[in-house]
C-alpha cells in the first residue's frame, strides 16, 4: 500500500482503520485483558526506533491486538512473530498483515497462545522483544520471555508508568523491588520515554512508559542458581520494612542463619532489601548454600 499525499501512515493503522477493523471483527477492548489499542502511526514508529529494531532482527511481539505495532515492526525487522491470546484477534491478524503489507506477509508468524505458556517459537530464534503489555501481566510475561529466550538481546516494553518506574528503579529508590532486581538479573534496564493517553483507544486512565532492557554481555557472576537468587529476592521484599536479618529468617531457617549468610556476603544484617543490588542478592544466596 503506497502513501498518499495526505496520509503519512502508509500501510500502518490510523484511528479510523482501528475502529473499522474492530467493528468488523465485533471486538470491544476488554479491561480484563488490558486491551488498549494504539491508534497513532507516529507512536508505533517511535516505539520501533526506540527499540533499536534493525533489518536483521527477528522480533517477538506479545499482545499485538489489531496489529498497529506489528505493521510498524514489519516495516523494519527481518521477521516478526506475534503471540496473541485472544482468539478473534489472533485469527484476524494474518489477514491484516497480508492486506496492508503483502510483500512482508511471508515474514510474519502468529502464535495463538498465552505468552506465559510459550516455550518455543517458529522460525529463527528471536533477537528482540517489543510489546505493549497490559499492566496486570507485564512483569511476569517480561521475566518469562527473558528467561525462556536467551537469544533476546534487546527488549522494549510499553507498560503502565508505575510499572515502568518499578522495573527501571535503582537500589535505594522507594519503588525498587522484586521486578527491579529480577529484570536487572537479565539486563541493563532504563526508562526510555513516556507515552500519552490520547494515542490509545480506548484512552486508559493511567499514563504509560517505555522501558528498555539490553541483555547483559556477561551473566551475573555467581555460583548460585537463578532460582536460588530469586528466592532471596522474594523473601527480602515479602517483608520489605523489616531488616534483612528478620526478613530472611524464614528463608535461611532462623534469624541467626540469615545473619551468618548476610555477614559472609558482606551485607549488613540491619540493611533492607531495597538497598541491595542484584549482585549482593546473589552473594547472599551463595553464602546460604555454603552454610548448609
Amino acid at each position: 500500500m503506497s502513501k498518499s499525499s495526505t496520509d503519512d501512515s502508509g500501510p500502518l493503522l490510523g484511528p479510523a482503520d482501528i475502529r473499522e477493523l474492530a467493528a468488523t471483527l465485533g471486538v470491544r477492548p476488554t479491561k480484563q485483558r488490558g486491551q488498549n489499542f494504539v491508534i497513532d502511526a507516529n507512536t508505533v514508529r517511535r516505539i520501533v526506533r526506540t527499540a533499536d529494531v534493525r533489518d536483521d532482527d527477528v522480533v517477538v511481539e506479545i499482545g499485538p491486538g489489531l496489529g498497529s505495532l506489528t505493521l510498524a515492526l514489519l516495516e523494519v525487522a527481518d521477521r516478526v512473530t506475534a503471540v496473541e491470546i485472544d482468539e478473534v484477534l489472533a485469527a484476524a491478524l494474518p489477514s491484516t498483515v497480508a492486506a496492508r503489507m503483502p510483500d512482508r506477509a511471508d515474514r510474519f508468524a502468529l502464535v495463538h497462545s498465552d505468552a506465559m505458556h510459550v516455550t518455543e517459537l517458529p522460525g529463527p530464534a528471536p533477537t528482540a522483544l517489543v510489546a505493549n503489555l497490559p499492566y496486570n501481566v507485564a512483569v511476569p510475561v517480561l521475566l518469562h520471555m527473558l528467561a525462556t529466550f536467551p537469544s533476546i538481546d534487546r527488549t522494549l516494553v510499553m507498560v503502565q508508568a508505575e510499572v515502568a518506574d518499578r522495573l527501571a528503579a535503582r537500589p535505594g529508590n522507594k519503588v525498587y523491588g522484586v521486578p527491579s532486581v529480577k529484570a536487572n538479573w537479565y539486563a541493563e534496564v532504563k526508562r526510555a520515554g513516556a507515552i500519552g493517553r490520547n494515542v490509545f483507544w480506548p484512552a486508559p486512565n493511567v499514563d504509560s512508559g517505555l522501558v528498555s532492557l539490553v541483555r547483559r554481555d556477561k551473566p551475573i557472576e555467581t555460583t548460585a542458581s537463578r532460582d536460588a537468587v530469586f528466592a532471596v529476592v522474594d523473601a527480602a521484599f515479602a517483608q520489605r520494612r523489616k531488616t534483612l536479618r528478620a526478613a530472611l529468617s524464614g528463608w535461611a531457617g532462623s534469624a541467626a542463619a540469615a545473619e551468618a549468610a548476610l555477614l559472609a556476603a558482606g551485607v549488613s544484617p540491619q540493611a533492607r532489601g531495597e538497598a541491595l543490588t542484584v549482585e549482593e542478592f546473589a552473594r547472599i544466596a551463595e553464602n546460604r548454600e555454603a552454610g548448609k
